[in-house]
């Protein structure tokens, strides 16, 4: 049994002892906690598909662990990336990586520029609660979501040297999804991911957040870092064309669905002020026959 410590808010890992029963567990995760993308997941081929639970699961687990009230999370950090690098030495011991170490075998899954990189951002998020500029911001991107593009380039396929321009786009429009719908959430961890220079253009302050006021500067703010990320979903359009075509409708999932989280929050914007906006069941099923009808992301 693995000595990793669980995350608060994540079921014990089980001990296993077959990659299937470890793919059981990731899948688990994915459900659980990534219910905008294990829609997409569903539609993937089985091995692709397997990948990307374990993949997410090991990305899941760094990321709980970053957010996870108490002491030592920087060591706990240092362990599962230990973990992480003797899953890639063939020597996992813990449920995720135990799947993980199956997909390898499958598919070339880049260690540094994925899930170290992706650490690397949880690491920032325990010293870093402010971000001055959109570039600073954009560096933060390609820690934590650029690092998961690399990582879903290497199981969904590609073309050419180009689909990394686009999964770039595409996991920035998803992190500007996130930041823009979890401002209320974050600003619970005492977090503001929104620039400062962003907040001075449009006249709030931190303390205008923190009350949650609803001025017509709030309003502005909170629409046009959503317009923003839906010009990223835009640029993003070409990587349909680059992937192996079992992986477009997934992705095309993923990017639509998180769009339209996006518009949910356009029509109120002051709703991400007080929680995490979603979509229901049924509003995801429109969104994935909208999709066969009009393959865009927005």
């Amino acid at each position: 049994m693995s000595a990793i410590a669980t995350p608060a808010g994540q079921q014990q890992a089980p001990e296993v002892r077959s990659a299937a029963e470890g793919y059981a567990f990731c899948r688990a995760v994915a459900h659980k906690h990534g219910a905008n993308f294990s829609v997409g997941f569903r539609f993937l081929p089985e091995i692709k598909r397997n990948a990307v639970y374990a993949a997410y699961a090991a990305c899941r687990w760094a990321d709980d662990i970053a957010d996870d009230p108490g002491e030592n999370i920087g060591p706990r950090l240092d362990a599962w990336q230990g973990e992480l690098e003797a899953c890639y030495a063939g020597r996992p011991t813990h449920a995720i990586t135990i799947a993980l170490a199956d997909a390898l075998e499958h598919f070339a899954i880049p260690k540094v520029e994925g899930f170290f990189a992706l650490i690397d951002g949880c690491r920032q998020d325990m010293v870093k609660t402010r971000y001055e500029t959109f570039d600073e911001l954009l560096h933060y991107c390609d820690l934590v979501a650029t690092s998961i593009s690399e990582i879903s380039l290497a199981i969904f396929g590609y073309k050419t040297p180009k689909a990394h321009e686009y999964g770039r786009n595409l996991s920035t429009a998803l992190q500007l999804t996130n930041i823009t719908r979890d401002i209320g959430d974050d600003l619970r961890r005492d977090r503001i991911y929104i620039p400062m220079e962003e907040l001075d253009r449009f006249g709030v302050t931190e303390a205008d957040l923190f009350a949650k006021t609803h001025s017509a500067g709030t309003r502005a703010l909170v629409e046009f870092e959503a317009r923003r990320a839906l010009d990223y979903f835009g640029k993003a359009m070409p990587l349909l064309d680059e992937l192996e075509r079992d992986s477009r409708f997934p992705t095309l999932m993923m990017g639509s669905i998180y769009s339209e989280v996006l518009r949910r929050v356009l029509a109120d914007p002051f709703a991400t002020l007080h929680r995490r906006v979603s979509l229901s069941l049924p509003h995801k099923l429109f969104v994935v026959l909208r999709g066969l009808a009009r393959p865009r992301f927005a």
